[in-house]
């Protein structure tokens, strides 16, 4: 069966004000140790690896590029051993990304995670307006974004998201067509670019300002016109919106991505990863002494094991976060049954409410639906 990988790495230069992932600021100090263990939860993990097709390593954090390069290469060809890789050619058919941050790596970097196998870059730009990052609290400019994303082409990447956030303090419908124009006019232009919405966590520094009125959010109709303008700019420039934040150009869908919305198989590695094993969630503890001091079985936590009507809903939900929705007949495929018939109250309920509509094979969002996609999700909870 396909399997993806996950590998968390905690470690950041600085924590961004409205971060709430298991991440850590100064203790590079532990980056030899936390790897040393990433190693050896792999290695527990061998008949797993081994036993499946690995379709996906998808490298995130925290901020990957922060940590010395040649750990994040011994973890891959840890994976590849177990998973019989003898050769970086022969990762071709395997995604492999890698976070980078701008500020956080070199060109001679960049050349070092070409030349061990990875060739997906995710870049996590958010804003082309330095203000705006300062304002919540990233550590570079737009112009050492600029740095890292040429580097990365002179080295020979090709695959290369851009991460871009809308609903921003202080952010203006402006301030966002000046970042997408932006990146769009990027040579040559990248091949995946997100866009997603600020989630103020509670305890984030964003959260404090907020409430001290600090700083003060977009109301909620500025934020929908700021994702409507997205959409149509980035479809107008060819880019495919096929998952509610996700744009591609043709045939650069993240599969990290879609193998977690198609339901696929992956393991999380590292610290507070989570992972979803023949319909079991569970995940590592995200305490940093626990994990690094005791062994891989004893620091899971089992959150979920679904019954087969578990399974079903979950499909549904995630197959809606796509444009193209849940198809009809992979659920049949799947489930031997119809999500028509099986789903119909809910179905005929977000129908009349014109949230969904069923298009030939696909149950998919409609355009109202897309603007209040959470309400279709709840149907299926």
């Amino acid at each position: 069966m396909e399997l993806g990988i996950y590998i968390h790495i905690p470690f950041c230069v600085k924590k961004c004000d409205y971060c709430d992932f298991i991440s850590y600021s100064n203790k590079f100090d532990l980056q030899e140790e936390y790897v040393k263990k990433i190693i050896e939860e792999i290695e527990d993990n061998k008949k797993l690896i081994e036993g499946n097709d690995i379709t996906t390593i998808y490298i995130g954090g925290g901020t990957p590029s922060s940590i010395k390069p040649e750990l994040i290469r011994n973890v891959l060809n840890k994976i590849y051993g177990i998973a019989k890789i003898e050769n970086i050619e022969n990762t071709e058919s395997i995604e492999i990304t890698l976070e980078v941050n701008p500020g956080t790596t070199t060109k001679n970097n960049l050349q070092m995670y070409k030349d061990c196998g990875i060739n997906r870059l995710s870049i996590g730009l958010q804003s082309a307006n330095n203000q705006i990052l300062k304002t919540i609290g990233r550590i570079h400019s737009y112009e050492q974004f600029l740095n890292t994303y040429n580097w990365a082409i002179e080295v020979g990447f090709e695959n290369i998201n851009v991460d871009l956030m809308l609903g921003l303090p202080g952010q203006t419908i402006s301030d966002l067509k000046e970042s997408i124009n932006n990146v769009i006019n990027l040579k040559p232009q990248p091949k995946h670019i997100s866009v997603y919405s600020l989630i103020v966590e509670e305890g984030t520094e964003i959260e404090r300002k907020i409430i001290e009125g600090i700083l003060e959010l977009p109301d909620e109709e500025a934020e929908r016109n700021q994702y409507r303008y997205v959409k149509d700019y980035l479809e107008l420039n060819s880019y495919k919106h096929y998952e509610i934040s996700n744009f591609a150009q043709k045939g650069y869908e993240s599969k990290h991505n879609m193998s977690c919305w198609e339901q696929k198989q992956y393991i999380g590695i590292g610290l507070a990863a989570h992972s979803y094993i023949n319909g079991c969630r569970y995940s590592n503890t995200d305490d940093m002494e626990l994990y690094l001091k005791n062994k891989s079985k004893e620091i899971k936590t089992i959150h979920e094991e679904q019954s087969i009507e578990d399974m079903k809903k979950e499909y549904m939900l995630l197959g809606l976060r796509k444009l193209e929705g849940v198809s009809i007949s992979k659920f049949k495929e799947k489930f031997s049954e119809n999500p028509i018939y099986l789903f119909r109250n809910e179905l005929q309920k977000l129908v009349e409410e014109e949230l969904v509509i069923i298009d030939l094979d696909n149950i998919k969002l409609t355009n109202k639906g897309l603007d209040l996609a959470n309400l279709v999700w709840e149907e299926f909870v």
